[in-house]
């Protein structure tokens, strides 16, 4: 039977009625089928469907579409679909003149100098900049990682308060011409006075010493990556570069410089001495904010409004964005809309559902302007959009500013401008206009769909109007005219796009055109020319080959390094080409993260399930697999084979999100437990039949671990009600509660046993680790309470000795405890090298190696046969994104992962066989052009050869 479809909620609003009328036209003709439908429109059942879901408003022909298949009047509906269309428009308008005017969130623009005081999250990153020794400063950062607000928001005001001068600004095509400006209004001088002193790397270093006199000068370069993406010569960038290194490092100066990229452009660096010779030591990275930081970020604006965020709220978008690499900007678009929707003072669930969630809210804020733009506007807003974006050679596709010179004055192009600004989506001046923020390119499905359709298309018109510029820039001189192949490409190009062409693009053709017809004698000329000055070019390279020479193995270490890292992400969709760019790098130049590299890309085996996996577990005889996701199921997995695991069955007792997986010692009872507060005994003697033998309720809230006793007949559970239960379960199906442990004021994230059976570890949301002597089951006593870690506990892990414990937390550390003496635990070790909370801890069996998994989207081994002196063996990354369990086979020799991206790895923990057996993996080479893509400039040598 077809899936019944979604109630439709009346709330009175415009888009919803308008839904609620399609539906009843539909019952009016006799509720024919969806499929039935698609036949008459032509549109698919899928389309149809949406047309009547309340969720955006759908495009005037599929409307008329779905009018025309139940019957209805077609003049009619059109009248309705442009009254609404204008409505939406109009209530845009007034939302963004009106709610938006004192929102406490900014959106998915970057918070700029005056949002300073509802800035919050980041105040650690931001004195971690400014606290910097180093007079230049580069800050990495995934794109929407909050690198441009970090900047303007916190770090531009906190150097302010110590009254610095400083300067901020974003290079764009011409960085030179761009600070020019800047100090030609600092010097009250005209912008080609200051030009004019461009004559040597001291340019900029002269200049600051006439600006701050004795006052010390920051300079603030934000999106430094446009020096390599929008600035086409090579010689300003190079000038530009260097003039900055000179400014920052010259003796007495004091002029600081602070540049912030894309981390996708950190091989960029490598082809510049100057930015090399910064790294590491001036290198800052702006990782993902932890819970507490997404925390602030979210409730402290909100609290400046006088509003509050309900605590649902707060943890459900916490859980969703915590550990997720570029979410910052859906983040601020949803705070915003759901600010919009706010009830009374109170930011709601409810509000947050409505605007589409933390994934859909700015997909569906981009759809809907555009769904209510007319056909015609629809095609201008396709143009546009191809104009703002700058299509990517290597790294993502990024944001374009768009001079306003460039934009034309097509009818109806300013009904598009204001739709998608007053939405936010686009940022506007007198100047020009750009994308709010390229989260907008990877959320918006719709834009995507455009970029991969026209990328070649793009690439080629912006081409185009980077010549037309320089053109411009030269006083029309004929000098600057296409000619040649790249003329008849662009005139073939040109006859089938004329409507996305400006008329200056136009102009610059048309000379070019002429130019070509009567210039025969002048492009011979010019050939002989460019061979010329191909020669210079070719001996400049050799000499800046030999004086470079020194710095060729760090620049191949640092390429090394980001081809291992984009190896690591390329395995999910080309795990062939994954291992080959791994392998090369490593042998390029070894290093312990080009070997994290290598075995990152070489999982056994790979399961995806489609929600987030937050525990396993592996039996005692290490032939089955227990995994537990946020779907509600447990799912058991034949690993006899840990290259081909096979999935057994499904358990689907738990109506929420179960948290804990635990196997009994003999293997014959599996435990779980989550956020339905009830903890679940399955036999499974019989894997494909698992039957549930009884289920312990007493928590009152979310039960997060549950554990059996070595001897299998004792279990403890822990919860956020801030209790520990200890059961009796020498009879499974009549379990009894022995005791209750009811003296913590935090929620508890887990308990566990010594395995000797008589000591019980305790930790949760407070910093200490609390020990119970429990050799009596029914009177458990405290004999210690260890102080250890900067926040909340999240695990513990006893040696098989029982003579170590680890502890894991949000302050990232790892700490290592001698617990010979539960009653005197003594601190052996700190291990460091995560950079985001720590949530799982395990010995092997054998006690000589510790894993452990974190937020940071790895999971690490550690060598602990001497405690005392711990050394990181490995850190694996792979396809997961937050590594929320890890668990060793009973053998040692796999190491299994699962984290938030529903994918579950297992490792081979034999690293140097891993290696060694690499090519194995392998049965399609390595391509020259896929070298020269990855290792531009060094010779072709495939790891792997056919």
């Amino acid at each position: 039977m077809p899936r019944a479809e979604r109630e439709l909620v009346r709330d009175g609003t415009p888009l919803v009625e308008f839904a609620a009328e399609l539906r009843l036209l539909r019952a009016k003709a006799g509720t024919p089928s969806y499929r039935d439908m698609a036949g008459t429109a032509f549109y698919s059942a899928s389309t149809l469907s949406d047309a009547a879901s309340g969720r955006k408003l759908p495009s005037l022909a599929v409307t008329l579409a779905f009018v025309r298949a139940c019957d209805g009047d077609e003049d009619k509906w059109e009248q309705r679909w442009h009254a609404l269309a204008a409505e939406l428009n109009e209530s845009s308008a007034m939302t963004s003149a009106e709610e938006f005017r004192d929102a406490p969130y900014v959106g998915l623009r970057a918070f700029g100098p005056d949002d300073a005081h509802r800035f919050f999250g980041r105040e650690r990153l931001v004195a971690e900049i400014v606290g910097r020794t180093q007079r230049l400063v580069l800050l990495f950062g995934a794109s929407g990682s909050g690198k441009s607000s970090v900047l303007r928001a916190g770090v531009v005001p906190a150097f302010a308060a110590t009254r610095k001068t400083t300067l901020l600004f974003t290079p764009g095509t011409h960085p030179i011409e761009r600070c020019s400006v800047l100090f030609a209004n600092e010097l009250g001088v005209t912008t080609a006075a200051v030009l004019d002193e461009w004559h040597d790397d001291r340019a900029l270093h002269r200049l600051v010493s006439q600006v701050s006199g004795d006052r010390e000068m920051v300079i603030v370069v934000d999106q430094f990556e446009e020096v390599f993406t929008l600035c086409d010569d090579e010689d300003e960038r190079a000038r530009f570069i260097a003039a900055l290194a000179t400014a920052a490092n010259t003796p007495g100066s004091r002029c600081r410089v602070l540049l912030g990229m894309r981390s996708d452009f950190f091989a960029h660096c490598s082809a510049h001495p100057e930015l090399l010779d910064a790294l590491p030591e001036g290198q800052v990275v702006a990782g993902p904010m932890s819970a507490e930081e997404l925390r602030r970020a979210i409730v402290a604006p909100a609290k400046q409004a006088n509003c509050t965020v309900e605590s649902a709220l707060v943890a459900d978008l916490i859980t969703q964005a915590h550990g997720r690499p570029g979410v910052l900007p859906l983040l601020s678009h949803v705070l915003l809309e759901v600010w919009v929707r706010r009830s009374g003072h109170r930011l709601t669930v409810a509000g947050f559902q409505q605007a589409g969630g933390l994934d859909g809210a700015l997909s569906r804020t981009a759809e809907d302007v555009f769904t209510g733009l007319a056909e015609e506007e629809q095609q201008l807003a396709r143009t546009l959009f191809g104009r703002l974006v700058a299509p990517g050679e290597g790294p993502e596709d990024t944001k374009r500013r768009l001079d306003v010179t460039e934009l034309g004055d097509a009818p109806g192009l300013a009904a598009v401008l204001e739709a998608f600004t007053a939405a936010r989506l686009l940022t506007k001046d007198l100047d020009g206009v750009e994308i709010a923020h390229e989260a907008l390119i990877r959320a918006w499905p719709r834009l995507r769909d455009w970029l991969h359709d026209d990328r070649e298309s793009l690439r080629l018109h912006r081409r185009l109007t980077d010549a037309t510029d320089s053109w411009e820039s030269v006083g029309k001189d004929s000098g600057a005219l296409l000619r040649g192949a790249h003329l008849a490409l662009t005139l073939d190009w040109a006859g089938r796009h004329d409507a996305a062409l400006s008329p200056r693009e136009h102009d610059f053709l048309e000379a070019s055109r002429s130019a070509e017809i009567a210039g025969g004698r002048r492009l011979r000329r010019l050939v002989a020319l460019l061979s010329v000055v191909t020669l210079v070019a070719i001996t400049a390279t050799v000499v800046a080959w030999v004086a470079r020479h020194t710095a060729t193995e760090q620049r191949n270490a640092i390429r090394a390094q980001v081809v291992a890292e984009e190896a690591a992400e390329l395995h999910r969709s080309n795990p062939q080409l994954a291992v080959q760019l791994a392998l090369a790098a490593h042998r390029l130049a070894p290093s312990q993260r080009t070997r994290d590299g290598v075995v990152s890309t070489l999982p056994l085996a790979v399961i995806r399930q489609a929600d987030v996996i937050s525990a396993a577990d592996v039996s005692p005889d290490g032939r089955t697999l227990a995994t537990s996701s946020e779907d509600s199921t447990v799912r058991l997995w034949d690993i006899t084979d840990p290259q081909q695991p096979v999935e057994i069955t499904k358990l689907n007792g738990p109506t929420e999100m179960v948290y804990t997986v635990r196997f009994s010692p003999d293997g014959r009872t599996l435990a779980t437990a989550g956020f339905d507060r009830e903890i679940r005994l399955w036999n499974i003697t019989d894997l494909r039949n698992p039957a549930l033998v009884s289920t312990l309720s007493g928590h009152t809230e979310n039960v997060h671990s549950a554990e059996f006793s070595p001897d299998g007949r004792t279990l403890v559970s822990a919860g956020w009600d801030r209790t520990v239960r200890l059961w009796d379960i020498t009879n499974p199906r009549e379990p009894t509660v022995a005791a209750v442990i009811d003296e913590f004021r935090y929620k508890l994230l887990y308990a566990q046993f010594s395995p000797d059976g008589r000591t019980l570890a305790v930790v949760g949301d407070e910093s200490v680790i609390r020990l119970f002597d429990v050799t009596d089951r029914r009177r458990p006593a405290q004999v210690a309470s260890v102080p250890g870690h900067a926040g909340g506990v999240a695990q513990t892990d006893f040696s098989p000795d029982g003579r170590v414990l680890a502890t894991v937390g949000r302050d990232r550390v790892i700490r290592l405890w001698d617990v010979s003496d539960p009653r005197s635990p003594a601190a052996l070790s700190t291990l460091e090298g995560h950079e985001e909370g720590v949530y799982m801890v395990e010995f092997s069996p054998d006690g000589k190696t510790l894993a452990t998994a974190a937020g940071d989207r790895t999971a690490r081994l550690w060598d602990v046969t001497d405690p005392r002196r711990v050394t990181e063996l490995v850190s694996f990354t792979g396809e997961v994104d937050t590594v929320q369990a890890v668990v060793f086979s009973p053998d040692g020799r796999t190491l299994i992962t699962g984290g938030w991206e529903g994918t579950v790895q297992l490792m081979d923990t034999d690293l140097e066989r891993t290696i060694a057996h690499a090519c194995d993996h392998v049965r399609t080479v390595l391509t020259e052009a896929e070298w020269d893509r990855y290792f531009p400039g060094l010779g072709y040598a495939p790891p792997c050869p056919g």
